[in-house]
């Protein structure tokens, strides 16, 4: 922990016992208060979607910036598992495109997420914009729910997803750190919600070990994206 103890005035961290959710350190003021957290939300809009389509996920061709993801060149042919480890957001936009906020109600009952507002929807629902709010305390408990699904349809592949992530994906910077281990990762990027204003903040989740995650460390960086705070949560966990 000693590098994020070194950049406290910039980062925020929670770790977690991965099996009872306690929290075993803490520089996160206002943890229980809802903010954008960006796509740390996908693997919930993906569970909802699942349970609307028999856990059934499509192939998608994401275009790069023509198909509105953040990779310029595009991740070409893609279903939810490659998409959970890039952080496809053309997937997700085809995803969520039909979807409202009452579709994502259970899911997010269910995991312990702040609901949506009634008039969210579409790829709001995946962490695209700022308007689905939800405290970093919830969602770091709703993935130390994930993580005991891991048998269930939908969570199987989001887990296999979050696994790629930290391997080869938005999240590789995790296990790069590691060089021993393996980790769950998510990473995201959202609007900045800090006094002092920045065009964004990172987060990322990693899980370790991924096979049988003991510990959750979730880490927001000030104004830079989900990669740099994939970076620092694996730097926190060497």
């Amino acid at each position: 922990m000693d590098e994020l103890c070194s950049k406290r005035d910039n980062l925020s961290y929670l770790l977690l016992d991965a099996h009872s959710g306690s929290i075993l350190a803490s520089n996160w003021r206002d943890a229980n208060i809802p903010i954008p957290l960006g796509s740390l939300v996908k693997p919930f809009a993906a569970l909802a979607y699942g349970e609307k389509h028999q856990f059934k996920y499509p192939v998608h061709l994401c275009r790069g910036t023509a198909s509105g993801c953040w990779l310029p060149r595009g991740h070409g042919r893609i279903g939810l598992q490659s998409a959970i480890a890039n952080s496809c957001n053309s997937y997700f936009r085809m995803l969520t495109r039909d979807m409202t906020a009452a579709d994502v109600q259970p899911i997010a009952s269910t995991f312990g997420l702040q609901s949506p507002d009634a008039d969210t929807s579409g790829p709001s629902l995946a962490g695209l914009g700022g308007r689905w709010l939800i405290s970093p305390l919830a969602v770091a408990h709703a993935y130390v729910e994930l993580s005991r699904r891991s048998d269930q349809p939908g969570v199987r592949e989001i887990l296999a997803g979050m696994a790629q992530s930290g391997r080869s994906g938005t999240g590789a910077e995790v296990d790069r750190q590691l060089l021993h281990s393996s980790a769950l990762v998510k990473t995201g990027t959202a609007p900045c919600t800090h006094a002092r204003r920045a065009p964004g903040d990172g987060f990322a989740i990693a899980m370790l070990p991924a096979s049988n995650p003991q510990i959750l460390l979730m880490v927001r960086v000030h104004g830079t994206p989900g990669s740099h705070a994939a970076k620092l949560a694996g730097a926190g966990y060497a």
